[in-house]
Parts: C-alpha cells; structure tokens; sequence
C-alpha cells in the first residue's frame, strides 16, 4: 500500500505521518508537496499536523486553496482513505470534506498532552482494529481543537454513527460533545485532533495510535484482494 503524506509550507508533522507508515507498517510512504497536480499514484492520503501556511486568516483556511487539495477532493470521492490530523484535520473542515468547524480552545491557551480517547465507532477503515469503548491514550497539541457544528449538523453525525473518537473524561479544548475525531459519511475521510502518528511505538510513550494505520492497511486489503 503506498500512502501520500501532503506537505504544505509550515507542516511540521510530515515526518512523524512518513515514520509511522515507513518504519512501524513498512509500507511505502512518499512526501508530496502541496502544488502537486496528482495523487493517482497513491492509495491513501495524509494530511498532518502543524500550522500551513502560518495559520493566517485561520487554521486551515489557506491550504484548502492549494493545488493538492483539488486532488485530495479526487482522492476521497473515489473512495481512497483520506486521514486529517490536528491541522490536517482543520484543512479537511475549511475544505468541505467534513462537517462543522474548529474553534480556538476554550482555554485559549496552546495544548500539548497525553489524552484518553474513547473509541465510539470501530465499524471504519480507520478504527476496525479497536474495541468499541476501547480507552486509548493518544497525544494531543493544538490551539485551536475545539469542534462546533449546528445542531441539524450535530444530530446528522449521531444518527450517521459518524463520530469515531471523543475525549474520555477530561475534555481539554471544549470540543462540542467531547468530539475528538468524526468521519464522513461514506466511511473514508477521518478527520481528528489527537495524533495517532506520535504514539506508534512504546519508546515515544505508547503505541495506541498504531492499531489506526494498521487497520487502514488491512481494511485496504481485503477491499483489494475482493476486487482483484
């Protein structure tokens, strides 16, 4: 499986996404820059953290307007996983391909800590490696990680199933019903706050994020070897 981990100006979490895919699912993972024209070459796309574009206007506002994002669009409406991680996730928002918006934290301070997450949805590509209700521990590090929908908004992502992750206990940005992580209607565009990609090895303080790209690979797979 090849994945595409896009690289916008003030990424900084580009090697951590390339880390994880290369080193601890040795599969091939290559860096593509934000002005790049195609991603058919790629079978999964990866949006990482970090501030594009310094964050003017605000988060994720900017990158959406980037060459790749056209292709990333392409991407997900042809059903490959697309996964957005902290700003990743704020560029997969401001483009449409998921619903609602992020707020600044409602302490409105910068947030860098270990959370617990609860898994409410293991029925993904994404978290079919997890228990439902499973308690995972995955790192946070954001300003602005508080989610808002409207109601209608809201109410459509609880009847679709399509909130995967919310913090477990603590909330620590005020996310709207303790949302942490919400996919798309379709089932292939993740979109969430805590970064999976930093806790894929017990040296880096646990490995819980792990079981997330081990479970693309694999329900990517059996998606392949059915149709092949």
């Amino acid at each position: 499986m090849k994945f595409a981990v896009i690289v916008f100006p003030g990424s900084n979490c580009d090697i951590d996404m390339y880390h994880a895919v290369k080193d601890e699912l040795c599969e091939e993972a290559e860096y593509v820059w934000h002005d790049a024209e195609s991603l058919e070459d790629y079978d999964a796309v990866l949006l990482p953290g970090g501030f594009s574009y310094g964050d003017y206007l605000r988060s994720g506002a900017i990158a959406q307007f980037s060459n790749v994002m056209k292709e990333v669009v392409k991407a997900a409406e042809a059903g490959k996983p697309v996964l957005g991680v902290c700003n990743g996730f704020q560029i997969l928002l401001e483009a449409g391909l998921l619903p609602g918006a992020m707020r600044r934290n409602d302490s409105l301070k910068f947030i860098c800590k270990q959370v617990e997450l609860k898994v409410e949805n293991n029925e993904t590509m994404f978290s079919a490696g997890y228990e439902k209700g499973e308690i995972i521990t995955i790192p946070v590090a954001h300003g602005e990680g508080n989610y808002y929908c409207d109601e209608e908004t809201l109410g459509r992502l609880k009847s679709n199933n399509q909130i995967v992750f919310t913090y477990n206990g603590e909330n620590p940005n005020g996310s709207l019903e303790n949302i942490a992580g919400i996919i798309n209607e379709r089932g292939n565009v993740l979109g969430m706050m805590p970064h999976p990609e930093r806790a894929v090895d017990e040296l880096l303080g646990g490995a819980d994020g792990l079981k997330l790209f081990k479970s693309i690979v694999k329900q990517w797979r059996e998606a392949y070897a059915l149709n092949a």
